[in-house]
């Protein structure tokens, strides 16, 4: 990341690059980050920072069991550039050694969400109750109830004491590794990866919830959830499927070096091929990579391949072409990545660009082929490591079709 290249604008008003100045230092350490985001509300996470044997600065940013490595760190005088890793979103601001203000970037939306960061707070909410409800346990929820909007989702949560670990899983995928507390019958969680900053806040009883979510300064919407140990969301594999009049999935779209890649390919004939709807932008997209990764890395089967098509946010060709080199450096992505489409991940118009589908409900979305180039399953969504139990059944039933489709 070269800060002098024009990508960071905010930062060139805060300082000049070559103007560098004196160097201030951080304290190394833990800090507590807060986001500014609607209804007074503020939306922490933690973060960690030291310094390597090089002398530069490291960082992790904590959500729960997750700890997201971030070593793309400028520091130019007192001021400060935190890209996240794979995700385009960055913090930029003007720092003491105990405090960091400045404004979270998401440059292809046009999203800026103010923050302040304090040295030394490890406590993510502050609470002033001891917790008077214990939300242990499956929960029935729904978001934008009543509405056209309206969609389901499945809490899972463990508390301990005041402290409260879990996720929301919906149709589409889940709501990450979401850390908080119960403040009397106040449920307060949140989540932070660099791509999304997600806030739950709730009235809870012993059997109910009514609350509010919030996504970044931009999105919020109301949700409500009842305890229900025998619910389960529709099945992800019946949601998404070929239109009557198409036979197979067809495509033709460009690599990051310009080259055409098709299915009709030489290279994915009599193969098992599994086809990734996927976005750089997207966390559980991120989450369906790395697996895939580590998948082909342990299960290395010249009848097996992979492509990923990227729908795009960032405005221009050339910038989705970088965001999905970056993923593919920081990853180790050996299968071809395709640019789809840039400029918007709106499904409705990545449906254009596959009229074979019913319809793109979710990013990712994982489509099975055998041999025959005939669709054998669509997976809509996916259950990343937050969901515990279901991603260890995803890896069981996905290992499960890709051997028998090998061995057929």
């Amino acid at each position: 990341m070269r800060l002098c290249s024009g990508i960071l604008a905010i930062f060139m008003l805060l300082v000049s690059c070559n103007e560098k100045g004196q160097e201030h230092n951080l304290a190394e350490g833990i800090w507590r980050v807060e986001l500014k985001v609607m209804d007074s509300q503020v939306l922490p996470f933690n973060l960690n920072v030291s310094k390597n044997v090089a002398g530069k600065y490291t960082m992790q940013i904590i959500n729960a069991a997750e700890t997201i490595e971030v070593d793309e760190i400028e520091i130019i005088g007192d001021s400060i550039v935190i890209q996240t890793p794979v995700f385009e979103g960055y913090l930029v601001g003007k720092f003491s050694e105990r405090e960091i203000t400045g404004q979270f970037v998401k440059e292809s939306l046009d999203r800026i969400v103010p923050f302040k960061a304090v040295y030394g707070v490890e406590e993510r909410f502050t609470t002033n109750n001891p917790s008077a409800k214990n939300i242990s346990g499956l929960w029935e929820a729904y978001f934008s109830p009543d509405t056209d909007d309206a969609y389901i989702g499945k809490g899972i949560f463990l508390q301990d004491d005041n402290q409260v670990t879990g996720t929301f899983r919906t149709t589409t995928g889940d709501y990450r590794y979401l850390e908080g507390v119960m403040d009397g019958d106040s449920l307060k969680l949140s989540a932070f990866d660099g791509a999304h900053a997600f806030l739950f806040t709730a009235k809870v009883t012993d059997s109910s919830m009514n609350g509010v979510f919030y996504s970044g300064n931009h999105f919020k919407e109301p949700f409500t959830a009842s305890r229900n140990d025998g619910f389960e969301l529709p099945n992800p594999d019946s949601l998404t499927y070929i239109n009557e009049g198409y036979e197979k999935l067809a495509f033709a779209f460009p690599d990051t070096d310009g080259n055409l890649i098709s299915l009709e390919d030489e290279v994915f004939r009599n193969k098992v091929v599994i086809v990734q709807l996927m976005g750089t932008w997207c966390p559980n997209c991120l989450d369906e990579t790395k697996f895939l990764v580590d998948y082909l890395k342990e299960n290395d089967n010249k009848d097996l391949k992979v492509i990923g098509l990227a729908f795009e946010s960032a405005k221009t060709k050339e910038k989705s072409i970088k965001g999905m080199e970056r993923l593919k450096e920081r990853i180790g992505i050996s299968y071809p990545m395709l640019l789809a489409q840039f400029g918007t991940y709106d499904k409705s118009e990545a449906q254009k660009k596959l009229p074979m589908l019913n319809h793109v409900l979710s990013y990712p979305t994982t489509i099975f082929m055998d041999k025959k180039g005939e669709v054998r399953k669509i997976h809509t969504g996916f259950n990343g490591p937050a969901t515990g139990n279901k991603f260890i059944e995803f890896k069981r039933d996905f290992d499960q079709l890709v051997t028998e489709l090998i061995n057929e």
